[in-house]
């Protein structure tokens, strides 16, 4: 026995929808509401849930075609039908098969002994030096090298030649002990302590002597580094200064006679090294630069989404058959956002939502639309309908893009019946758990264009409401204001206010009046008996 599952009716005016993509595959069970596929139609992107449980034993549409409202979708049995004959009996075989196969690695074995030569590596060469130097090619080089060093003085010569490999020369006397009594005198002089040799011995007055005789014919100070690569006499003084100040002698060129380093010296080096880093301390740190995210949709092509293609229908057929211009004021509601202050705690304990600015601009524009009917009208033909409510349309982004779930009725309800119904419509056309027609019948579209960050734009009316009413975002600035006759400057908090309208039936002074009664209430900021809590 199977069943098969039929496209529902997703609304008064919704005829058809397109399968967008199937949550389930042939074989698979599903359970009582448990939802099958995702369905797009002209007004909403829904999944359709399983009426039956079962298994699923033939899709019969498939992704992206469109059909009829009351066409068959899906077939779901009791799995009895779904699975093919003869399924057990190609399991023993395959089990057969690795039976058959096992023997082959077997004897694949006798040919292992191929890679013989490997034992061969660690008698040529040290797994310690390779881990050191890289590679085992090295050290026949270091053997030659440390072989013709039983004297000091052909070492020393060798030294400079060989500035790259002090640590070659050290590694291969731990590895071979015959050769650690010849090892030192051959790796001593490459070490890079080798300048703290004649510094231990402040004492010594040939290389002073040495130092100055130069001077005295008339020579420069090219002598103060000698030959034998000893550095320049330091004096315990100028030692014990360096120290303290934290200069390396090692970075100071003397002036003083012969390359000697002087005290001025150290102190010149210390105050060279002491102004950058005051720079960089009193410098106010640089704050961390955020890596831009990159979209996975940077350099490709995707179809449009069937939602997409009517939100560009609409949008095109509006632009072309209405006349559209959008008129904005500047609104100081800094009252508005001390009693939003004040309040917000006790309206999250009361109500469950945090208090927004939004349904203060919601609860002030619906008194305006009950004063000026003409923003909330619709032209039908060459009449003009005035609707008896205002049903708010609430301007929501997606990610699969904007939809407008309506608030029924707004023009009856508080401030806190206002916030409930917006933060429950706004959180299920996200997760797109939104009914059809939650998403018809509105008379007035308001946008909240701030929540991005954005001063105001310039909304687009979809037919076949006649006006949106876009908010954006609420800043702190400096502003003139009048006390007691006298101007002056003031920091408050100000938003602007975008009304975009069709002028075949929308003048711009009715636009103007409209948006002036909002200004004036949120400037007032009497909204305490309007709460709701």
């Amino acid at each position: 026995m199977s069943e098969s599952v039929s496209l529902p009716a997703l609304g008064e005016s919704v005829t058809e929808g397109t399968v967008t993509r199937w949550l389930k595959n042939v074989g698979d069970r599903v359970e009582v509401d448990e939802p099958l596929l995702e369905v797009s139609t002209d007004k909403v992107d829904t999944e359709i849930p399983s009426p039956v449980a079962g298994v699923i034993e033939e899709i019969l549409v498939q992704e992206d075609e469109t059909v009829d409202v009351g066409t068959a979708l899906v077939r779901i049995g009791d799995g009895s039908g779904s699975a093919p004959s003869g399924e057990t009996t190609p399991e023993p075989e395959e089990e057969a098969q690795p039976a058959a196969t096992a023997p082959e690695p077997v004897s694949e074995q006798p040919s292992a002994p191929a890679p013989s030569p490997q034992p061969e590596a660690p008698e040529t060469s040290d797994p310690n030096a390779d881990d050191s130097f890289g590679g085992s090619y090295s050290e026949p080089t270091l053997e030659q090298e440390v072989a013709p060093a039983p004297s000091e003085a052909p070492a020393e010569q060798a030294a400079p030649a060989q500035p790259a490999a002090p640590e070659q020369s050290t590694e291969v006397p731990s590895v071979d002990a015959p050769e650690s009594a010849e090892a030192p005198a051959a790796s001593a002089p490459v070490t890079p302590p080798a300048p703290a040799q004649p510094q231990s011995a402040p004492s010594e007055p040939a290389p002073d002597h040495q130092a100055v005789q130069p001077s005295e014919t008339g020579t420069t100070e090219a002598p103060s580094a000698p030959a034998d690569g000893t550095a320049p006499y330091v004096t315990p003084i100028v030692r014990k200064l360096a120290g303290e100040r934290g200069v390396e002698l090692s970075s100071i060129t003397g002036t003083g006679v012969g390359g000697r380093i002087r005290k001025e010296d150290v102190l010149a080096a210390a105050e060279k090294s002491a102004t950058p880093a005051a720079f960089a301390a009193s410098a106010p740190a640089a704050p961390a630069k955020a890596a831009p995210t990159v979209s996975d949709l940077r350099g490709t092509t995707v179809k449009m989404t069937r939602l997409r293609k009517v939100v560009a229908e609409r949008a095109v057929v509006s632009m072309q058959s209405t006349a559209q211009l959008t008129t904005v004021v500047e609104v100081d509601v800094t009252k508005v956002a001390q009693l939003r202050t004040k309040v917000k705690d006790r309206f999250l304990e009361k109500t469950g939502v945090k208090l927004s600015f939004l349904p203060f601009f919601a609860i002030a524009a619906t008194e305006a639309l009950k004063s000026y009917p003409i923003i909330n009208a619709t032209v039908e033909g060459d009449s003009i309908a005035y609707p008896d409510t205002e049903n708010l349309s609430i301007a929501v982004d997606t990610e699969r893009g904007l939809l407008t779930p309506v608030v029924r009725d707004a023009g009856s309800l508080d401030i806190a019946g206002l916030a409930a119904q917006i933060a429950d419509l706004a959180s299920r056309t996200r997760e797109n758990k939104l009914k059809p027609d939650e998403l018809a019948g509105g008379t007035f579209t308001l946008t909240n264009t701030g929540s991005r960050g954005a001063l105001f734009d310039t909304p687009l009316v979809f037919l076949p409401q006649v006006a949106i009413l876009g908010t954006g975002v609420v800043t702190k600035k400096p502003v003139v204001i009048t006390a007691d006759g006298s101007d002056s400057i003031a920091i408050r908090s100000t938003v602007y206010l975008a009304l975009s309208y069709d002028h075949r039936i929308v003048d711009g002074a009715d636009a103007a009046r409209f948006l002036v009664q909002i200004k004036d209430r949120l400037e007032t900021g009497d909204f305490e008996g309007d709460l709701g809590i």
